[in-house]
């Protein structure tokens, strides 16, 4: 929980991650790939306050109790969610697994949620191992990244029919929240795998099921907004915007926001910090006190209330994930702020 001004907020942070990018867990072969993909983890870091950078050893393995202290002890973190993401091509072990995620969630219940993952490409046995995750972890949410290489193929989308029979297993099992990275990319991965194009599609197709677009597209911001205010499924996931943006950028962070806020509005937004890359202490206090510059640049874009600060730290993923909030923590009745127009109709 973290206070200000009087205020508590509930603070689920939806987008942590716990991973192995040791050199013991390099693949053979396919060393240089697994060191530029950290050392590109490594070098967003930087975009953060310098008190909060690490060295590299320390961020290609950090240990339990690193994670527990910056998130839960010092991060005003209540729960997390962890968004798998496997890179099986590179790391022997796999980068940041649901094995390795759900370890932890059983010996710290109530502090984290393990998200699951699938890729199309694995057919009749991704669909198998889905439903054996989805038995053992009690899965609501799954995360997906595109852009993964997998035998040779460099990517897969949404759109592909492969990935039909994984959305309908997904909703037969009850896992209603499909994360997608659709955001910057990492090294060596291919920029376009991360496209929003194929968004849209999937989440016209599938309206049961909560379409979380991780990292907003960017640098796609526009085609993302404009596509998101017509899908009332589909949400926007602030990792990257936050860490990446708010103290580096803090000018273009606020056109972000601002953007996100007019075609969204806020009861579609979810904090994450994308942890480890970003802890989640700086980014928690320093969006609580954020607005706009004084700027006339700003001026049409709609203003973030407390009501809404709650909502995106936390009450908006809260209710995504069927999480009982105390009701201290709650945003108090009547306090939705809609985007202009309301979504679609603003579209049309």
């Amino acid at each position: 929980m973290y206070s200000k001004d009087g205020v508590n907020y509930f603070v689920l942070d939806g987008h942590c991650h716990f991973w192995d990018a040791s050199p013991g867990n390099w693949v053979a072969g396919a060393e240089r790939y697994a060191k530029g993909w950290i050392e590109c983890f490594h070098a967003y870091q930087g975009l953060g306050p310098p008190d909060t950078h690490w060295p590299l050893g320390k961020f290609q393995k950090y240990s339990e109790e690193t994670m527990i202290h910056d998130l839960f002890e010092v991060g005003y973190v209540d729960q997390a969610i962890f968004q798998p993401t496997y890179l099986k091509e590179w790391y022997v072990n796999g980068f940041n697994t649901l094995e390795a995620d759900g370890a932890l969630a059983d010996k710290y219940p109530g502090r984290f949620i393990p998200n699951g993952r699938w890729d199309p490409r694995e057919g009749k046995a991704g669909l198998e191992q889905l439903e054996r995750d989805a038995a053992r972890w009690n899965l609501k949410g799954v995360k997906l990244y595109t852009a993964e290489w997998r035998q040779g193929s460099r990517g897969w989308t949404l759109k592909d029919a492969e990935a039909v029979p994984f959305f309908e297993k997904c909703q037969e099992l009850g896992i209603k929240n499909i994360h997608v990275h659709k955001g910057p990319t990492i090294w060596p991965l291919d920029k376009d795998a991360f496209d929003v194009a194929d968004v849209d599609h999937a989440a016209t197709n599938f309206p049961d099921l909560n379409f979380i677009v991780e990292h907003v597209g960017l640098p796609r911001i526009e085609d993302f907004c404009w596509m998101a205010t017509q899908e009332p499924n589909v949400y926007a996931g602030l990792s990257v915007v936050l860490g990446g943006l708010m103290h580096a950028r803090p000018h273009f962070f606020a056109k972000v926001m601002g953007e996100l806020l007019f075609y969204l509005g806020e009861d579609k937004l979810l904090f994450g910090s994308d942890y480890a890359i970003w802890e989640p202490r700086w980014q928690v206090e320093q969006f609580a006190a954020w607005d706009y510059p004084d700027d006339s640049e700003f001026s049409d874009y709609p203003r973030l209330s407390v009501a809404g600060r709650k909502k995106i730290l936390g009450l908006n993923a809260a209710r995504l994930y069927d999480i009982d909030v105390p009701a201290h923590l709650r945003a108090g009745a009547g306090e939705r702020t809609p985007a202009p127009g309301d979504g679609a109709a603003l579209a049309g």
